[in-house]
């Protein structure tokens, strides 16, 4: 047994076709959950920035109707500019049909939470695979654990005499199934519960602003000035 037979290119190369398999989606497991992190992140980013500024146009006082005639139609929005697209349309709506201000308010928190569910999953797309991979990965690096280490008792039951050049090569592909499993789960888990994190508090704010925006239109409802503003 020399250093080359036992460097780790060559012992995944001469590994058991079942261990292979198991290094191999372990492998495309990890590229995979790679990409959604990064995937995710910039989304996740892009969607604090969105939202930042849009805060930032709302309260800034200006004429809701003039905000809204701002955001093209065929253009679709996110975040709390898709909430406040929602809830302006169907304000808009229901005003000429109806003067009953809970019949309005009802129309208006529906179309709301309807955006919202889309904007929850917009936020969380691709957050299942990543707790996927980060709760299946040790077990199937685990399995890859166990086939090696049987394989070494087969290996051990075929010699006369035990040695450790007769296992180790079996116990090695083992132990790097198991190395394999963790490399795949570790970031996968802990991006996971950052993403989830962030997403949470997103959809946290997106609900603040649905509510405060809810409130808005309920005491312009009761003014009926006609011309809601954010102030």
């Amino acid at each position: 047994m020399n250093d080359n037979t036992m460097s780790i290119p060559h012992l995944i190369m001469n590994a058991s076709t079942v261990v292979q398999l198991v290094m191999l989606l372990l492998l495309v497991g990890s590229i995979l959950s790679w990409v959604v992190i990064f995937q995710r992140s910039i989304a996740m980013r892009r969607a604090k920035q969105e939202y930042n500024q849009f805060e930032e146009s709302f309260w800034s006082g200006v004429d809701l109707n003039e905000l809204y005639r701002e955001i093209p139609a065929d253009d679709p929005r996110h975040g709390a500019e898709h909430i406040f697209q929602a809830g302006f349309r169907e304000f808009n709506r229901l005003m000429p049909k109806t003067r009953d201000a809970d019949t309005v308010l009802e129309g208006v928190q529906r179309s709301m939470r309807v955006a919202w569910s889309r904007e929850e999953d917009r936020l969380t797309q691709h957050l299942v695979f990543l707790a996927t991979v980060a709760s299946a990965s040790p077990y199937i690096g685990l399995f890859g654990t166990v086939w090696g280490i049987m394989g070494s008792f087969q290996a051990l039951s075929l010699t006369q005499q035990a040695t450790l050049a007769t296992v180790a090569p079996w116990i090695a592909e083992a132990l790097i199934a198991t190395a394999m499993g963790l490399f795949a789960a570790i970031p996968a888990v802990i991006f996971y519960n950052r993403l989830s994190n962030t997403s949470s508090r997103l959809l946290g704010k997106y609900e603040d602003f649905a509510e405060e925006f809810h409130a808005i239109l309920h005491r312009n409802l009761q003014g009926r000035d006609g011309k809601p503003s954010a102030s």
